[in-house]
């Protein structure tokens, strides 16, 4: 095969090249947008830093963070995996809510005012299936729409029109994302174009910047390689400023070498530092799909999900202890995710399978630190398909993050975001101007909504009170479901009521979930016979 044959029926059309460097493999891709050309605002200057952390599998939420003012019940719907009460990590300032016996390190950034907790995130109609539900995370589309491009693709659209076109450029010389441990993913994916670069294994970053090359086998395949990497070290527009910036950074603090997380932020950490200008980093970790043996037998705070709880909470504290030391921690915050979480009741199998919403980490030292939401609902008499109700949408946090943290403009915050979602209280950044939200937590214990009768038969009276404004009432099954919205609209100031009818839905419970701006409340309804 002629090489220029191998080169065209071998890469993909939207690639320009994978750029194999010294066994550095990076994917860097092409195309215009006239699209994001006439959505561009104006590119807003920041040295502020995004790390998202992925959870490959589906996390049980119950068993990270545990709702100690419920444990009789969350101990009933699991007993054969529940976390002993006396072993659940105590939080700073709440007596209700802990954390996993192996996050030591993130009850630590808690303690210290550096992360924020957001309970049972998730969306309307959630999807169990790993790869669909990856890509509504990936995208933050509706659960009944496919897009093709990812919520931080279309923010670097906004951004920096017309990429890769005419870059790097002294206004932007640097990668805008860079994503560790994979190829790069939807969540990169701009409207016409990937807006990141990947770098696949971090073993091989150091060889790189060692200028170590892998061999290639003396074969005809192995000559086509050796050529690929000729080319893609002649076109690869990044790996210079990548290895200039890494060569900035001397010595780093101590991270656990059998944690492959840890190894992908310690690099995040080492490029900061080093002075790129790249506002999003991306890395992820496996193994959270815990349908069996989740715990140990005898000590059910150890095993599978322990292992797993330590390497995030063991990796997080280790890049922020790094960042602090290498003076640059007031420049950065990370959140993780995953695609689902766990439904209520364990299975037989001492596992957990997979459910609807789940908490989400959001840490770094300009955070606001705190508990959001309440733990979630968990029914006297769990039965085997309940799941976890959701009271935060995961866009919402997108939103807020690039509004709070990137000075994201609401016009382009309804481009990126394709919808307005409700702002949460996560960042503090003076240039944003939004460092005055007050009136956003339920702190006082009150009720924003109750129902009447509880419980019910046919119908039942929901009232709600609004501060005004916005105004969300939706009412979701016990598999996570909507399934009517009651309102959603404007109100004035003030009580008001609205009526649900059950007609032709079986019994058993429900959850009103009432929204209004930040604030949030899910009620327990129950109809019977």
């Amino acid at each position: 095969m002629k090489r220029r044959d191998f080169l065209r029926h071998t890469l993909p059309a939207s690639v320009t090249m994978p750029a194999l460097l010294n066994g550095f493999s990076v994917k860097a891709y092409t195309g215009s947008s006239p699209l994001v050309q006439a959505l561009m605002r104006g590119t807003t200057e920041t040295d502020k830093v995004l790390v998202l952390i992925q959870l490959n599998g589906g996390n049980d939420g119950l068993n990270m963070v545990l709702p100690i003012e419920l444990y009789s019940n969350y101990y009933n719907a699991r007993a054969n995996i529940a976390i002993k009460q006396n072993k659940i990590l105590a939080l700073s300032g709440t007596a209700k809510t802990g954390l996993h016996p192996s996050m030591t390190g993130l009850q630590s950034l808690y303690n210290e005012g550096k992360l924020t907790i957001i309970q049972a995130v998730g969306y309307p109609s959630p999807n169990f299936s790993h790869f669909r539900a990856t890509d509504i995370w990936m995208s933050a589309s509706d659960s009944n729409q496919v897009l093709p491009s990812g919520w931080i693709g279309r923010y670097l659209g906004t951004q920096f029109p017309d990429y890769p076109n005419g870059y790097p450029n002294t206004q932007m010389p640097d990668p805008l994302a860079i994503q560790i441990g994979s190829v790069s993913s939807l969540t990169l994916q701009g409207p016409a174009s990937g807006m990141g670069i990947s770098i696949s294994d971090p073993t091989n970053f150091y060889h790189m910047l060692d200028g170590v090359e892998d061999p290639v086998p003396d074969t005809p395949w192995g000559k086509e390689l050796k050529y690929i990497r000729l080319i893609a070290e002649q076109t690869q527009k990044y790996s210079t400023v990548i290895k200039a910036a890494a060569a900035q950074v001397g010595s780093q603090g101590t991270y656990p070498e059998n944690n492959d997380l840890a190894q992908q932020l310690k690099i995040v950490a080492r490029l900061v530092k080093g002075g790129l200008k790249t506002r999003v980093y991306m890395v992820s970790t496996g193994g959270f799909d815990t349908h069996s043996s989740q715990v140990n037998t005898l000590d059910s705070s150890t095993g599978l999900h322990a292992n797993l709880m330590a390497r995030v909470s063991d990796a997080i504290k280790c890049f922020m202890d790094d960042l602090k030391s290498l003076g640059v921690d007031d420049r950065v915050i990370g959140m993780t995710f995953s695609e689902f979480g766990r439904r209520i009741k364990s299975n037989s199998s001492m596992g957990t399978d997979h459910g609807a919403a789940a908490p989400v980490f959001v840490f770094g030292k300009n955070v606001r630190p705190g508990i959001i939401g309440n733990n979630p609902e968990i029914p006297s008499n769990t039965a085997a398909n309940d799941n976890v109700p959701f009271q935060y949408d995961f866009r919402s946090i997108y939103a807020s993050i690039l509004k709070q943290w990137f000075c994201v403009q609401d016009a382009d915050l309804q481009t990126i975001m394709l919808k307005n979602f409700q702002e949460l209280p996560l960042c503090i950044n003076a240039a944003c101007k939004t460092t005055g939200i007050e009136d956003i937590l339920n702190n006082t214990g009150e009720q924003l909504i109750i129902n009447y009768p509880n419980p019910f038969v046919e119908s039942t009276n929901i009232t709600f009170r609004t501060k005004g404004g916005h105004t969300l009432i939706q009412v979701m099954d016990t598999m996570g479901r909507v399934i009517r919205t009651l309102t959603d609209k404007e109100y004035m100031a003030g009580s008001y009521t609205v009526s649900f009818s059950s007609y032709g839905m079986p019994t058993g419970v429900y959850y009103a979930r009432f929204q209004n701006g930040s604030l949030q409340h899910v009620r327990t309804m129950l109809k019977v016979r």
